[in-house]
């Protein structure tokens, strides 16, 4: 595949280049930024999941979706989770909604969010300290039933090095529930560069199915089930309308968004995914 040239839309306006991965089957976006320069990424009012507001239908629309999916998400964690301890760590948690609901499911919770404003939001909402990133080195082995990161793993440097820490805090036979987007749908190839699921420079790395299979085998742990998010391809077909256009066209947004989901019933190849992973 070759490689692209992608536009950061929300924040600097910069380029960057996504190279392609051939043993891996996926794209790293080049330059990466410094760890010290990457926060300045995530400085905007439009990041949604670090705000709780609802300004406008489209902020109204993506809660309203978010709030649909906590339910459904903690509904897999429990159907792929069997434990009685019940221990939990939501990585990237942002404003804590999904710990909050499985505090409701009776679920030990802990957090770690990168970013200031959302881990204050979260603490408020859970009673409980949001941890930031550095914590997850101090985390003790096998502490965890299960690991969650929704839309989390494509954000992280030293990506080999973070999934052999998830291999590390999970306890044996524990699950790790992953979501991230996926290039190889209907939606990522129409948009190409427009394709608002590249969303660089926040994310680093962008995922096929084999990908992460290989990526997590080669830390002895296996992807047991993939399912697909289906409202991701309404969401991500919105906003690539926006940055192809200008303007958010709704109608043809969420045809596209029905056409990709319509094509991956034979593909599998669905906007964004989740694996559901267990540790050998």
């Amino acid at each position: 595949m070759n490689n692209l040239t992608v536009k950061d839309y929300s924040v600097s306006g910069e380029e960057f280049q996504l190279v392609f991965d051939e043993a891996l089957e996926m794209y790293k976006t080049e330059p990466q930024p410094s760890l010290d320069k990457l926060p300045s990424y995530y400085q905007s009012e439009d990041y949604i999941s670090h705000t709780d507001s609802k300004r406008n239908l489209f902020e109204k629309m993506y809660h309203w979706v978010r709030s649909y999916m906590l339910s459904k998400k903690m509904a897999i964690v429990s159907q792929y989770t069997k434990t009685e301890t019940k221990q939990i760590l939501d990585i990237g948690c942002g404003t804590g909604d999904f710990l909050k609901m499985a505090q409701a499911y009776k679920w030990n919770v802990a957090g770690i969010e990168p970013d200031e404003q959302a881990r204050k939001i979260a603490s408020e909402k859970t009673g409980i300290e949001i941890q930031h990133n550095d914590w997850l080195t101090e985390i003790e082995d096998q502490s965890f039933d299960a690991v969650t990161m929704w839309h989390v793993l494509e954000h992280v440097p030293n990506l080999e090095e973070y999934i052999a820490s998830l291999q590390r805090i999970v306890k044996p036979n524990g699950t790790i529930f992953i979501a991230v987007p996926n290039f190889k749908s209907h939606d990522a190839n129409h948009y190409k560069e427009s394709w608002a699921a590249f969303d660089v420079p926040r994310h680093l790395w962008h995922f096929s199915q084999k990908s992460i299979k290989v990526l997590f085998e080669k830390k002895q742990m296996k992807v047991v089930k993939i399912l697909p998010m289906k409202f991701d391809a309404y969401y991500v077909s919105l906003l690539s309308e926006k940055h192809k256009t200008g303007k958010m066209n709704l109608i043809k947004g969420f045809y596209r968004g029905f056409v990709s989901n319509f094509k991956a019933i034979n593909s599998s190849e669905y906007s964004s995914l989740i694996y559901i992973i267990k540790n050998n």
